[in-house]
């Protein structure tokens, strides 16, 4: 029996491609947004990124984008407080959504983030497909649930990458992956593929690329 949630197949050769032009253009930084009022025009496909804080979001996006500095990493969980939206040649939005389960920020804060997502994630129709990262070292946490029930309610496909795999190991990964399919598996909006990466060593880069040129 095929197992839920399994692996993504590597993309075929035409799919690779596709993705590597996506991201081979020009990417640019267009704006962080603070509120709904902010949003650029919605013309175009886009795709967000979400994770708690310190999962590796701005790394990933660094490696699908080849640009060391394009997504800034900050040490201090809940720094990044905007939803910042990146033009991939004109074609697709890549919008990087601001890191939760914020240890650190003021409630008030927290409460006003939190209300900007859930408007954003329940009112952007060209809104294809959220990709959710998840620690491969940790699986996923109660923080990670909160959003994933979110996307739920708000009917945003979204689907689980995991990020950092090049750091656990052959004997911990099954034992990971089987936390994260029991999971998904209470969530209606989860895609039934799981992406496993490492920014560091570009372990499925091409496929996350191949994926999102095929969401346009």
């Amino acid at each position: 029996m095929a197992l839920p949630f399994p692996l993504a197949e590597p993309p075929s050769d035409a799919a690779v491609e596709s993705g590597r032009k996506l991201f081979a253009g020009e990417v640019t930084f267009v704006k962080g947004v603070v509120a709904m009022s902010g949003l650029p025009d919605a013309d175009r496909p886009e795709v967000c990124f979400a994770g708690r804080s310190n999962v590796g979001k701005s790394s990933l996006i660094n490696a699908l984008t080849g640009r060391k500095a394009l997504a800034r990493a900050s040490n201090t969980p809940g720094r990044t407080q905007e939803i910042n939206y990146f033009d991939l040649g004109g074609q697709t939005f890549l919008v990087d959504l601001p890191g939760y389960g914020y240890a650190n920020a003021p409630l008030p804060k927290v409460e006003k983030w939190q209300a900007l997502l859930k408007q954003y994630l329940s009112g952007r129709a060209t809104l294809r497909r959220a990709f959710v990262l998840i620690d491969a070292r940790h699986g996923i946490k109660p923080v990670d649930e909160e959003i994933m029930a979110l996307l739920d309610s708000s009917a945003v496909t979204f689907q689980c990458v995991l990020t950092k795999a090049d750091k656990v190991k052959a004997a911990e990964r099954d034992k990971m992956l089987a936390q994260v399919r029991t999971r998904l598996a209470t969530h209606a909006a989860a895609f039934p593929e799981i992406v496993l990466t490492s920014s560091e060593k570009g372990d499925g880069i091409a496929t996350l690329r191949a994926i999102i040129a095929t969401l346009e």
